[in-house]
């Protein structure tokens, strides 16, 4: 075991939205400051999968199995390296719903309110929305939130077959909207371009990469952490900082806490109300595509959101969830998980090769709410890290599928240049390995028995350990996380800034 000589005044585990976008915050201060990243720098994805046989290989998967409710193992769709998980994101950056923040009845149950509100939120959205560059338009979606100021930059161009779609949604009575999408120089703007690199300007800022941390030690009476024990390589190191900061993502945080029980905490780190690890959401995903006559160019951004299902419908008063067109199929790397779709527009067109295939193709993302159970969790069996997660919320997801391919229809009917082959919608559901939105394990609140968290991400019972991934969250509302860990981790920041003095 090699022991760092160094005192940090805070260690950030994880560098994608949060740990990411905490360490460009904390930079200023001059507070001596050490990032750890399990992964290594990766080329931005620039998602031009030239090589269509992207299709097969799970480029996306890290090597490490976890295994899911019955045992059996499989391969997360996680991202490990400088900027996390943002470096394979589309860059979707919306606001959750005022409502979102409230109680909301669910066909299948409460989705339960937050300790903290949207005007809680909405100064830190707007801080978040510039650092990041976030294209948008104000005015398009009746359900989108209050905003103190517009959004930074202007709305990204569509691509024409996408206009031509979203006019005819319009004019069928329809909201489509242009989505909040950050934009840099170098194409979407990422947690390492917008926070590392930044941060690293600063000479009081140290990352070091290839950095698994396997260990929290506290002190005796288990009140802080005193130690970071972690692989760098292929040696051990002991590093020693007086505030730590977990931005893991929601499975893994839950995990090295759990992981890392002792005599004072014998059901891991900060789980004296048995929370770490329960309650984990990842909402409802599935993927629609429609065959088209015309030729696109399959590299196309995501620009249209629908939300005019996201609080019900006329026959269904509960929410159903959020819409938004995906990119062009050889753009989208979630297509990558999503094989049968292109199996079955195959057979449909016997003969096409994959990139004819997708080139004549649209896809629409489709995103339920689901709700927190306690039994939706992350444990270790052994040395085994299990995801025991049973989907829950389907009706409502099935009724925006099929209600969406009402919609398409209309759509079709009236762009026949598009469509004259008539279009079709097979559609595919996320596996469990695709982990994407994962959220809920480390929940907030003002109540030590009910949350691990006090309301700055704070842990209730290890004062210097903060977490700020989307483990704080109590719900996990339709529209993607991204941009709401974003906003935590800077107004965790303040907390923490005022705490370094």
């Amino acid at each position: 075991m090699i022991i760092d000589d160094r005192n940090y005044d805070v260690i950030i585990i994880g560098t994608g939205a949060g740990g990411g976008t905490l360490a460009r915050k904390l930079a200023p201060t001059g507070k001596k400051i050490l990032v750890l990243e399990r992964g290594e720098y990766q080329a931005k994805e620039s998602s031009e999968l030239e090589d269509v046989e992207v299709f097969k290989k799970e480029q996306f998967h890290p090597i490490e199995q976890w295994f899911d409710n019955v045992g059996e193992p499989f391969q997360p769709q996680t991202n490990y390296a400088v900027g996390g998980n943002t470096k394979i994101y589309y860059g979707i950056l919306t606001r959750m719903r005022e409502r979102d923040f409230e109680e909301v009845r669910h066909q299948d149950g409460i989705s339960p309110a937050w300790p903290l509100k949207y005007r809680d939120f909405e100064p830190y959205y707007t801080e978040a929305e510039k650092l990041y560059q976030v294209h948008g338009k104000l005015g398009e979606d009746p359900t989108e939130p209050h905003h103190s100021e517009s959004y930074p930059f202007p709305e990204v161009d569509r691509d024409p077959q996408i206009q031509a779609i979203a006019d005819t949604l319009s004019q069928l009575g329809y909201h489509p909207s242009h989505l909040p999408l950050g934009l840099g120089d170098s194409g979407r703007t990422d947690a390492e371009d917008t926070g590392i690199t930044p941060a690293l300007q600063s000479d009081n800022i140290t990352l070091k990469t290839s950095a698994k941390v396997v260990c929290l030690h506290t002190n005796p009476s288990g009140t802080e952490i005193k130690a970071v024990q972690a692989k760098v390589g292929e040696r051990s190191y002991l590093f020693f900082g007086n505030i730590v900061v977990l931005a893991c993502g929601a499975i893994n945080s839950a995990a090295l806490l759990l992981h890392s029980a002792n005599e004072t905490h014998p059901n891991g780190i900060a789980n004296r109300s048995g929370l770490v690890g329960r309650n984990l959401m990842k909402q409802q995903l599935s993927v629609v595509v429609q065959l088209t006559s015309s030729v696109n160019s399959g590299l196309f951004p995501r620009t249209v959101g629908l939300n005019d299902f996201y609080w019900g419908d006329k026959d269904f008063p509960y929410p159903l969830g959020h819409i938004q067109n995906a990119g062009g199929l050889l753009q989208d790397v979630i297509f990558s998980e999503a094989p049968p779709i292109l199996s079955g527009l195959a057979r449909l067109l016997p003969g096409f090769s994959l990139r004819q295939l997708a080139t004549r193709s649209l896809g629409w993302w489709l995103q339920t709410e689901d709700l927190p159970n306690l039994d939706n969790r992350v444990r270790f069996v052994g040395d085994k890290l299990r995801v025991e997660y049973t989907p829950n919320n389907l009706e409502a997801h099935d009724r925006l599928v099929y209600r969406w391919f009402d919609v398409l229809k209309g759509v079709e009917a009236k762009q026949t240049a598009i469509f004259n082959r008539g279009g079709t919608r097979p559609r595919s559901d996320m596996p469990l390995s695709v982990v994407a939105h994962q959220c809920g394990t480390c929940r907030f609140g003002e109540d030590p028995t009910t949350s691990v968290l006090n309301l700055n991400c704070q842990t209730h019972d290890v004062d210097n350990l903060y977490v700020v991934d989307s483990s704080f969250f109590p719900s996990s509302a339709s529209v993607s996380p991204a941009l709401t860990v974003i906003a935590n981790a800077l107004r965790v920041g303040d907390s923490i800034i005022g705490r370094l003095g």
